[in-house]
């Protein structure tokens, strides 16, 4: 079974062989990267077309006689103010991937961090109030990269304390995704948040009897 360094102690970190010891899986990770990076787009931008903008009611000129091209309307796309030709409308970019799938991919994101020794464990009961000062001595030994801090909802001294550190991204386990672990160069669970993504990313649930 792999494990991990603590910052700043010298116990140990211990992970799941299953979890932090998969074989790497590029296109599958590629794939669920993107429909992560898609399902985080809101997909609100839209423009008006001819229909919506205001005014352009009547023909600006008479049909004939005029020695000008015929118009029917100074809202049409090719009159300063008018409509949109083909213009973006809401929409979502949601990407079904199965989670079957996901959970593979987490666990190919989790396993090359373990292979290359970026994981770090984190003593989150350390804080006993929000500390940014003792979260930079910490990580002053890590900062060759973005990092990573996963936590558990209960550590919210801990979660306070990294979160304005320049180069430092602090998230929640539940809201940890392969995105998130690939674009860091070394991540620091704490012993919940990582019992929380073993339990996520297991290739079979466990039922409770």
């Amino acid at each position: 079974m792999p494990d991990a360094s603590f910052l700043g102690s010298t116990k140990k970190l211990k992970l799941d062989d299953e979890v932090f010891g998969a074989e790497f899986n590029g296109p599958l990770v590629h794939e669920v990267v993107v429909a992560e990076l898609a399902a985080r787009r809101r997909g609100t931008h839209a423009t008006k077309n001819r229909a919506l903008v205001r005014g352009g009611g009547s023909k600006p000129w008479r049909q004939k006689g005029t020695g000008r091209a015929r118009q029917g309307s100074i809202r049409a796309p090719h009159f300063a103010g008018g409509g949109v030709v083909f213009g973006p409308t809401p929409r979502h970019y949601t990407v079904k991937v199965n989670r079957k799938a996901r959970r593979a991919a987490l666990r190919c994101a989790l396993s090359i961090h373990a292979d290359r020794g970026s994981i770090f464990g984190l003593d989150a009961g350390g804080f006993d109030a929000p500390s940014t000062k003792q979260a930079a001595e910490l990580l002053e030994d890590r900062r060759g990269g973005s990092v990573l801090v996963v936590l558990s909802s209960e550590q919210a001294a801990a979660f306070k304390s990294f979160r304005n550190l320049a180069g430092v991204n602090v998230l929640l386990a539940d809201d940890c995704g392969v995105a998130d672990l690939v674009g860091a160069a070394s991540v620091v669970f704490s012993e919940d948040a990582v019992e929380s993504l073993t339990a996520r990313a297991r290739k079979t649930k466990e039922v409770a009897a």
